[in-house]
């Protein structure tokens, strides 16, 4: 499957927003679910959340109530709106298919970089 691409971060000062895209061509008609995930430097890859093929969403408890995802099946892309950013939302963001065995033959994209000053 093709690499993922992931856009959209950049820098922003505490409270702002930003919001990331992930083009994923193949997984809307796969019906795979897609994750985003974040590692800080230094620090361990740590997972967002997640939208299903029927656009249910979960989120990590340190961002829910912040970051909302969402999803255009005719595009497939995934985006991740983050809302109330903190410095410690700084990180590289990237997505990722689950589900059926196919979906996770998807690689992680590249990523994009979120940097939040206080």
């Amino acid at each position: 499957q093709a690499q993922p691409v992931e856009s959209g971060g950049g820098s922003v000062q505490a409270g702002g927003s930003l919001t990331l895209s992930c083009v994923a061509p193949g997984f809307t008609s796969n019906q795979c679910a897609m994750n985003w995930y974040r590692q800080a430097e230094g620090k361990s890859r740590e997972w967002v959340g997640a939208i299903t093929k029927i656009h249910t969403t979960t989120y990590a408890d340190s961002v829910k109530g912040r970051f909302r995802i969402s999803k255009d099946d005719a595009e497939d892309t995934v985006f991740l709106q983050m809302n109330s950013l903190k410095p410690e939302d700084t990180a590289t963001y990237m997505c990722k298919a689950s589900g059926s065995r196919l979906c996770l033959t998807f690689p992680y994209g590249q990523g994009t970089q979120v940097i939040v000053s206080s």
